[in-house]
């Protein structure tokens, strides 16, 4: 059966690549989807497959039941763009000023769908019941797969998996890892509240600008001194604003920043140790302080059994070439939501444009992704469905014995 839904896969791969570049000149933002999950809902339509829309917002969940009895297999795939200017100079690029697909989620639903098709054809062969989660609003916190599952979407289901096309891995790479694979991602903000005035008199003045400054160099020595070398950890400031005429000196400046960890404990511990460092860096310049700790995305986690699964998977592919480990991802992914509730895995699938001189990075002007990639994901995720549901079978079978 698997040779037969590869073949058709490969038949396929020019559908997949004219739905992703569709939705690639057509991009919508986080919360904001709704003419892509109506694409989505009526290709589904079309084919005569049960669908649900408005899933916890924007979100589309499609069910394909097989005649045969099994588990139920989830598999994801995110479908909103971000607020980037598109500088491809290519036939397909973003329609929309100011939002492009700059991380490959075009590519991730395109895939699912030509997925459910061709194994809606074999649903006389299949084992068990198949959930296409098609997620919005995957870029933006507290994001789609929270409330999706509260909406119900992950019920009845025995597994999940997701894939990310990556650009920055070769073409034919399948990149995996059990246990801990991205980062929990969260956002915080400080406004130090200072005194302003002229800028030739400094001395009447509480600089908040000063205090800023010296505020970015204290929060550096949160994960260099205060955190175990063998916990990763992120402290960033991403941004730093007090804007003011060039002779005025600022009585407010607010810096926005992320926090990535892996260990609860150190994540609880760097929150408030954030604070700690404010309240004394604003002490000594006698300024007053705000500070917003928001909670985001919790660490991606993949269970072990699934994990192997999919190595294996990918493993019999003639297009992968390496199964390989990925190094821990300081990313974030509200995958991590639907892996606390039931098992699985998120994978990366190498997808690094050919003879390209310069490999841009997701959430670039000038992302852009090898769409041969998305036969491989589609083959990928395919395997995993079938086999999970064979290998479940073949284990109850011999427990009657």
């Amino acid at each position: 059966m698997l040779k037969e839904l590869y073949q058709k896969l490969e038949e396929r791969w020019s559908e997949m690549v004219q739905i992703r570049r569709y939705l690639h000149q057509h991009p919508e933002l986080s919360f904001q989807e709704k003419q892509t999950a109506a694409y989505i809902a009526d290709y589904y339509r079309a084919l005569g497959i049960d669908v649900r829309e408005n899933v916890g917002g924007n979100g589309v969940v499609a069910t394909i039941k097989g005649r045969l009895p099994g588990k139920t297999v989830a598999l994801r795939a995110d479908f909103d763009a971000l607020p980037i200017q598109d500088e491809k100079d290519v036939e397909y690029r973003s329609t929309v000023p100011g939002v492009m697909h700059a991380c490959g989620h075009d590519g991730h639903t395109a895939t699912l769908l030509v997925l459910a098709k061709t194994l809606n054809e074999h649903r006389d062969q299949l084992q068990g019941t198949i959930k296409l989660i098609h997620q919005h609003a995957e870029e933006y916190a507290p994001g789609g797969a929270k409330p999706m599952i509260e909406a119900g979407c992950l019920e009845g289901v025995n597994v999940i998996f997701g894939t990310h096309l990556w650009s920055t891995e070769k073409l034919g790479r399948v990149l995996f890892r059990t246990g801990p694979i991205m980062a929990a991602a969260d956002r915080f903000e400080i406004i130090i509240k200072g005194s302003g005035g002229h800028g030739a008199q400094p001395h009447k003045t509480k600089d908040a600008i000063v205090a800023g400054a010296q505020l970015i160099n204290d929060l550096q020595q949160i994960v260099s001194r205060r955190v175990n070398p063998i916990d990763p950890a992120v402290v960033t400031i991403g941004s730093f604003v007090a804007e003011n005429a060039f002779n005025v000196i600022a009585d407010q400046a607010t810096l926005i920043g992320t926090v990535r960890t892996f260990n609860p404990e150190v994540r609880d511990f760097i929150e408030k140790e954030i604070e700690q460092i404010v309240k004394g860096v604003c002490l000594s310049f006698g300024c007053e302080y705000e500070y917003r700790f928001e909670r985001g995305y919790p660490a991606v986690v993949n269970h072990s059994e699934e994990t192997q699964l999919i190595i294996e998977c990918a493993a019999d592919i003639d297009e992968v070439h390496n199964v390989e480990e990925i190094e821990l991802q300081m990313g974030g992914e509200d995958f991590a939501y639907y892996l606390e509730k039931v098992k699985g895995t998120f994978f990366f699938t190498g997808a690094a444009p050919e003879n390209a001189e310069t490999l841009y990075p997701h959430h670039h002007p000038k992302f852009d992704f090898n769409e041969k990639a998305m036969l491989i994901a589609a083959k990928t995720l395919a395997s995993a469905t079938i086999r999970y549901n064979r290998k479940h079978s073949e284990s109850a079978m011999a427990a009657k014995r």
